[in-house]
């Protein structure tokens, strides 16, 4: 297998793990009565009490993850797609895998505008600002408005109709070990497909506009680019405007990455940072994300990619594609990190090094709800991997009826029970700090962020480009 055929093979398993990933995440209604409930409540009494409102946050946090991980996987298939329209038959497994995506996607987002569109205490609330997670206003608004346009319900119409007209070959499909699971999923989507395609073709004017539309292009190219096209311009909106420029590199270089290997060891903890990723709209503080490095040695035999191979070091990562081992160069493809060490010795080092490695494969966890190890959020797989070895002791917290660490959390209590800040990158300009500059450089980034762009000391500032 050429280079590039494997590394669209690795791209649609990617996709794949992030939508059967998701797929549990959206909750059935028998699943959500004390939301509902609190939801009823405050729509009779007018306002939310700060307890409901917390629950009613952490579920549009978790839809916003979800949503984001889907359009982010839609964006990657639109990648895989192709342009011609005689090889349509080998791409049934992208459509396959895209269709269940926005499948997903829609039941998801039927969910929540269900449960805000018709209460306006709700609409307001999650329209509201959220200082500390950045979550701009009009929010809902924006994403209600954007699933509920003529154009997006005439795209589902005809990828509907695309599915169940080639849904015998799809079926086909249920042997392959990579898609079989994605089949399943879409055939047990079949009867809300079918309900959703109804309600949208209730919608005359903007199907036989659309029709009108399709009739003068490739049907194979409007219903798979339909979607890509929409996923790309939403995942554009939600970026965080003003950040940084379209398509600017990452802070963290292949230089900085080379740089580290003499400083560390394996079990340090990476804990990351994206400037304008999604998640950093509902995930508090400064720091969101968390990684383990397991050394320079390849796990598995996996062979280090061409394009990074002097990077040291792999890790293990939960990202929405699962828990998995990954080279440095996919690990630190970002804008900023920390490393802390744990204050461990060898024996206790490697057991909880064993520890981490159990959890490898597993999905990934959209509900950050830590009572259950079957799937697994980022910081959950350092906390299965360390909890009550030697001094380390994590404390889970409740966020909106959920136990979980977020980063931030995790990183107060880890500084707490000994670990220490060997290094940091992406905060100072383009080199990697160690000791004690770290540990300025870690502490100036949790401050509050300062309005100043020329000012090389804030987090934002040029001096950290």
């Amino acid at each position: 297998m050429d280079h590039d055929a494997s590394s669209a093979v690795g791209e649609l398993a990617r996709s794949v793990a992030a939508v059967l990933a998701a797929a549990p995440a959206v909750p059935a209604l028998a699943a959500i009565g004390s939301e509902l409930a609190c939801v009823e409540a405050a729509a009779s009494r007018g306002y939310f009490s700060p307890d409901e409102e917390d629950l009613v946050r952490s579920r549009y946090a978790a839809y916003l993850s979800v949503r984001a991980a889907l359009l982010e996987s839609l964006a990657a298939l639109g990648r895989l797609a192709g342009e011609r329209e005689n090889d349509w038959r080998e791409r049934l497994p992208v459509f396959a895998a895209a269709f269940a995506a926005a499948c997903v996607l829609m039941r998801a987002t039927r969910f929540i505008t269900g449960m805000a569109a018709g209460r306006p205490v709700v609409w307001k609330k999650l329209d509201e600002a959220d200082p500390r997670t950045g979550l701009p206003r009009k929010s809902f608004t924006s994403l209600y408005r954007a699933a509920s346009s003529a154009k997006v319900q005439a795209r589902f119409i005809a990828a509907a109709d695309f599915y169940f007209a080639h849904r015998g070959e799809i079926l086909l499909l249920r042997g392959d070990p990579l898609l079989g699971p994605v089949v399943d999923l879409l055939a047990a989507e079949e009867p809300a497909i079918e309900r959703r395609r109804r309600d949208a073709l209730r919608r005359q004017v903007s199907y036989r506009w659309f029709s009108l539309v399709r009739r003068q292009r490739s049907a194979w190219k409007q219903v798979m680019f339909g979607f890509f096209e929409l996923s790309g311009r939403a995942i554009s909106e939600l970026r965080q405007p003003g950040i940084k420029p379209s398509g600017a590199p990452k802070r963290v270089t292949a230089g900085m990455r080379a740089g580290l290997g003499g400083a560390l060891r394996p079990g340090d903890v990476f804990v990351t940072r994206h400037d304008d990723a999604l998640s950093n709209l509902f995930l508090p503080g400064f720091w969101p994300h968390a990684a383990l490095y397991l050394g320079d040695d390849p796990p598995d035999g996996a062979a280090r990619p061409a394009a990074d191979p002097h990077a040291a070091g792999w890790f293990l990562e939960a990202r929405k594609d699962g828990v998995l081992f990954r080279p440095a160069a996919e690990t630190l493809a970002v804008d900023a990190f920390v490393v802390i060490r744990p204050p461990l010795e060898a024996g206790d080092l490697a057991a909880a090094l064993r520890r981490a490695a159990d959890h490898a494969g597993k999905p990934f966890d959209f509900t950050f709800d830590f009572r259950s190890s079957e799937r697994l959020a980022c910081t959950e797989l350092i906390y299965r991997a360390m909890d009550g070895i030697g001094p380390i002791r994590f404390r889970l917290c409740d966020v909106g009826g959920r136990l979980c660490l977020p980063a931030e959390a995790m990183l107060d209590q880890a500084l707490g029970c000994g670990f220490r800040i060997v290094a940091a990158g992406g905060l100072r300009g383009e080199r990697v700090l160690l000791g004690k500059a770290a540990e300025i450089a870690f502490h100036g980034s949790r401050q509050p962020l300062r309005e100043d762009p020329g000012n090389p000391d804030s987090p934002t500032g040029s001096g950290s480009l």
